[in-house]
């Protein structure tokens, strides 16, 4: 049993001081995958890696949480999903009218020109892209949850899902297919 996992138990069966062992072993994986993650979004993102990660490990440890997970990899493939979230919320507070989310935010370099911060359209329509593969493939969802939004290689992903390598470069090549079909609005042929 890996030291994550053990500390996960003790999570589990309520030791509260476990959270405080728990972050310094996963900070720098978790750091990693938020940092990975960071370079897909626009120009001008107000969140940053940092407290990607703190946010997602807070809402996986902290407060009432009833998560129980089975190992390492488990841990980590939650870490994904509510880092997806969490980026899915921001961009959505982003766009909302009530926060001057029709307007566009632009960056002033020294030299005075001006550049597009990016098309917050696009994350929210991959969301619920997602969402519809998720009815349909929640296994695919969940490794497109994991090499997209937490930046997991095939490998890593093939142990978070316990599937092989090749398995997963296949649904991969299936579950990019589907979602750009889905996301051009294209008929299913």
């Amino acid at each position: 049993m890996s030291e994550v996992t053990r500390i996960l138990n003790q999570i589990d069966a309520g030791d509260l001081a476990a959270a405080g062992e728990l972050l310094p072993l996963v900070y720098a994986e978790l750091r990693r995958l938020a940092g990975h993650k960071m370079k897909q979004e626009a120009p001008g993102q107000t969140l940053q890696p940092t407290a990607l990660v703190h946010e997602a490990f807070l809402r996986l440890v902290g407060g009432n949480s009833a998560d129980k997970w089975d190992n390492r990899g488990h841990f980590f493939a939650a870490a994904a999903e509510a880092m997806r979230r969490i980026l899915i919320e921001n961009a959505r507070r982003r766009k909302s009218l009530k926060r001057g989310g029709d307007r566009e935010r632009f960056e002033i370099l020294d030299d005075d020109a001006i550049i597009d911060s990016g098309d917050v359209d696009e994350l929210l329509d991959l969301d619920a892209a997602l969402n519809k593969l998720a009815l349909a493939e929640p296994e695919l969802a969940k490794l497109v949850e994991l090499r997209y939004f937490a930046g997991l290689s095939v490998d890593d992903s093939a142990e978070v899902l316990g599937v092989s390598p090749r398995t997963v470069k296949r649904n991969w090549a299936f579950a990019r297919a589907w979602l750009g079909r889905e996301l051009r609005g294209e008929d299913a042929v």
